[in-house]
């Protein structure tokens, strides 16, 4: 089973993405910002990352 690894400070996007998404099969794991997905980033392995980039704290350039 893939999984994917979503980091996205607004809930209502992680949620019907990871809806949407383990209803076909993938494993997901969500961030609500780049600090936490950068740290769930070191910790697993991930065959995809879907990543905002405007987002506290931490933003999607600088998490790339």
């Amino acid at each position: 089973m893939s999984s994917i690894l979503i980091i996205d400070d607004e809930k209502a996007i992680r949620k019907t993405l990871t809806e949407i998404l383990s209803f076909e099969g993938y494993k997901i794991e969500e961030a609500p910002d780049g600090e936490e997905g950068l740290k769930s980033f070191r910790e697993k392995t991930y065959d995809v990352v879907l990543c905002d980039i405007k987002m506290p704290k931490l933003d999607g350039i600088e998490f790339l």
